[in-house]
C-alpha cells in the first residue's frame, strides 16, 4: 500500500496535523490508512486530550489448519529441565529471533502509535513501531531505524536505548530492545526503499498521542501491548527526572 503524500513535520499542529482538538485534515505521512474519514475500531473522536485510543476485540478468518513446532519466525521445543532438587520438568520454550521497538517523540512530546492487528491477541492493538530481528547480523539500531522508517514513515536524529527487556521469560528467549527516538523527520516516499506493506502492515493507522495521555490510556486500561506499556512509561519516567536518563546506544549482546 503506497503511503499517503508528505505531511507536515512533527510538532506541527497547523493544517494536515490530528494533534488539534477536532481537526479533520490530512493526517501525518506513513503506510497505512492515516485519514480521520476512514476511522474504524479503537478510535474515538479527539478532544482536547487527544485522541482516544483503545484496543478492541477482532478475529479475523482462519483458513485450513494451525501449523505446530515449526513457524515462520519462531520454533517450539520442550525440554526437560532438572531442578536443583533432582526432579525434572517439561517446559515448553518458544525459540525466538529478537526484536526493537521505537518510542519516536517529537518535539511536543507527543509519541508515535500504530494500530496493528495481532491474529493471536484477536485484538487491533495500539503499538509504538516496532519489528523482528529476522536480518541475519543487521544490528539492532539498523533494524530499529528500518521499522520506523517503513511503518511510520520518519527518520530520527538521536537514538537512545529506553529498555532491554525479555518480553515473556516463562515461554520464550525473545529479548527486545526499546529505543528512544528524537529529531524527527518526514521521510519523502522515495526514501523508503521501495517498501511495500503486505498483509497487517497493509492496514496501519498511524496516529499521534500527548506522552502523558498514552500513559493515561494504559492506567486506564484501554491500550494492552506490553512493549508498548514499557516503552511509554519509561519515556514517560525520564521526561518527569529522578531516574536515570536514556542512555547511549552500545552494539549488544549479553
Amino acid at each position: 500500500m503506497t503511503p499517503q503524500g508528505p505531511g507536515p513535520a512533527p510538532g506541527n499542529k497547523g493544517p494536515g496535523s490530528n494533534k488539534g482538538s477536532g481537526n479533520t485534515g490530512p493526517q501525518d505521512p506513513g503506510p497505512g490508512n492515516t485519514r480521520p474519514e476512514n476511522t474504524g475500531p479503537g478510535e474515538e473522536p479527539a478532544d482536547g486530550a487527544g485522541p482516544r485510543l483503545r484496543d478492541v476485540d477482532e478475529q479475523w478468518p482462519v483458513v485450513g489448519e494451525p501449523r505446530r513446532a515449526h513457524g515462520v519466525f519462531v520454533t517450539l521445543r520442550t525440554d526437560q529441565v532438572q531442578m536443583p532438587d533432582g526432579q525434572l520438568a517439561e517446559r515448553d520454550v518458544v525459540e525466538h529471533p529478537g526484536a526493537v521497538a521505537v518510542v519516536a517523540l517529537d518535539d511536543d512530546e507527543w509519541v508515535l502509535l500504530i494500530r496493528q492487528y495481532r491474529h493471536p491477541t484477536g485484538h487491533l492493538l495500539w503499538e509504538i513501531p516496532a519489528g523482528i530481528r529476522d536480518v541475519a547480523g543487521e544490528d539492532p539500531l539498523a533494524t530499529a531505524q528500518r521499522e520506523l522508517l517503513e511503518e511510520a514513515g520518519y527518520r530520527a536524529r538521536d537514538w537512545r536505548v529506553l529498555a532491554d527487556i525479555f518480553s515473556a521469560p516463562g515461554i520464550t528467549s525473545e529479548r527486545l530492545l526499546i529505543f528512544l527516538a528524537r529529531g524527527l523527520t518526514a521521510a519523502a516516499e522515495s526514501e523508503r526503499g521501495g517498501y511495500v506493506p503486505q498483509h497487517e502492515e497493509a492496514h496501519l493507522l498511524v496516529r499521534w498521542v500527548p506522552l502523558r495521555q498514552a500513559v493515561n490510556l494504559f492506567l486506564a486500561g484501554d491500550l494492552h501491548n506490553g512493549v508498548t506499556a514499557v516503552g511509554i512509561l519509561s519515556a514517560y519516567a525520564a521526561q518527569q527526572g529522578g531516574v536515570a536518563a536514556p542512555r547511549e546506544y552500545v552494539l549488544p549482546e549479553r
